[in-house]
């Protein structure tokens, strides 16, 4: 073998990186299924208990909100046991929910399936994107996030069209069971991973031991890109939840479209877009920031803003070539956010702190953004229609842009002290 292949071969230490990243991979991908399974058949469910939109917004935000109140929790421990414990304990209990939702018998019980499921889930991401960046640098960081982040739009898709065609055709609870069972063999996969140390891919001496939560409250309320991060991505989740939990539904109700096949035609949308933009904003995130500090608010806002008229046209177009490029122009765009925005959160906190971070921004851009979308727009549907809630909800992909474009120089100059070897909550 030549010297210039045997350079070019890949290190174990990056192979175990890479074999590391793809199991927290699908089970992401296990994450979104499992959580949006329900819209591709939520009209299903909604005949079957006889309620209206807004309680239908309810259940499909009922787990968002248990996991918002359940990732501070997580994210504490997170950062001082072994990670692994979290992301296999949280998969197998999301699964069994999600199992247990297609054997409720009244609303009320798979209101609280539902609700478990939020559990499961705040273990699990409160510390896997703390884990990759302890896998990669800070140069590749924003792009090997964003291939973790390519689960979202690729689970979600799979959610909808599995709920929508199983659904359909041999009932919703059957949905639900397909949809749980494969997290529980991935959940005991998971437990028997080998992580990193903590700071192992961070430039310099690294403190890793533990921190007070008091201390780490008063970090992250110091750091102003956390905090523009955390605002511009709660506006950002309020708009991408409500679309997520109603789209599939307005395209039935609204566009004559037979359920399985509206939960087919937006999961291969999806599919494509989503995947498509999350790796394109984790590439340009990483090259922007290459150039100037601030790229990963300038990729995600950009995308949000050129997101929003395209979303506009998906809701008011008329001709279905019209809408449905539309939708795929809006989507592509929405989702350039998901590996730019959590790599900024790395990236400017200390790595003892990361899955604490993590979960406080989990907490308030679920709490704030689409545990509400959903039932909000339910409910200016009950009082209007369908199509003029989505249409409002355009707005918040809009705010979102603006927070993150303009608080580029906030990310840019807290990265700035931090190669300057202090830290940004001492400013």
């Amino acid at each position: 073998m030549s010297r210039t292949a045997t350079l070019a071969a890949p290190t174990p230490g990056l192979l175990r990186a890479h074999a590391t990243l793809l199991v927290l991979t699908l089970i992401n991908l296990l994450n979104y299924l499992d959580r949006y399974v329900i819209a591709g058949m939520l009209p299903l469910v909604q005949q079957e208990f006889g309620r209206n939109d807004a309680q239908m917004g309810v259940l499909s935000s009922s787990f968002l909100v248990v996991y918002a109140l359940a990732s501070p929790v997580t994210g504490f421990y997170g950062d001082r046991l072994p990670r692994k414990w979290f992301v296999g304990g949280g998969v197998l209990v999301w699964s069994a929910a999600t199992v247990w939702s297609g054997l409720a018998g009244s609303f009320n019980e798979l209101l609280l399936a539902r609700a478990l499921i939020g559990v499961g889930e705040a273990g699990y991401a409160a510390v896997a994107p703390g884990m990759i960046s302890d896998l990669y640098d800070v140069k590749r960081r924003g792009r090997m996030l964003s291939f973790f982040y390519a689960a979202l739009p690729v689970g979600s898709a799979l959610g909808f069209t599995l709920g929508g065609a199983i659904g359909q055709h041999y009932g919703w609870r059957n949905a639900f069971l397909v949809a749980g069972v494969p997290g529980l063999a991935l959940g005991l996969l998971a437990l028997f991973m080998r992580e990193p140390p903590r700071g192992a891919s961070d430039e310099g001496a690294q403190h890793v031991g533990a921190v007070g939560l008091r201390a780490i409250l008063r970090t992250l309320a110091k750091t102003r890109s956390f905090v523009v991060n955390t605002a511009g991505y709660t506006a950002a989740t309020f708009a991408m939840g409500g679309l997520a939990a109603w789209w599939p539904t307005f395209l039935f109700r609204e566009r004559g479209v037979p359920l399985d096949r509206a939960g087919f035609l937006f999961g291969a949308v999806l599919v494509v877009a989503g995947f498509l933009g999350t790796i394109a904003g984790g590439w340009l995130g990483d090259r922007i920031h290459g150039r100037h500090q601030g790229g990963y608010f300038l990729a995600s806002g950009a995308g949000l803003l050129l997101a929003t008229p395209a979303g506009l046209v998906a809701v008011l177009g008329g001709s279905p070539a019209l809408y449905w490029t539309a939708t795929f122009l809006a989507l592509f765009f929405l989702f350039f956010n998901t590996g730019p925005l959590n790599a900024a959160i790395c990236n400017v906190v200390p790595a003892n702190m990361r899955a604490s971070a993590i979960a406080v921004n989990v907490l308030v851009i679920h709490m704030l953004g689409d545990a509400l979308s959903p039932w909000l727009i339910g409910r200016v549907s009950d009082l209007s229609d369908l199509g003029t809630g989505i249409a409002l909800n355009c707005g918040a992909i809009a705010l979102a842009g603006v927070i993150l474009v303009a608080g580029a120089g906030v990310l840019r100059r807290d990265m700035e002290t931090i190669a300057a070897g202090r830290s940004p909550a001492a400013r």
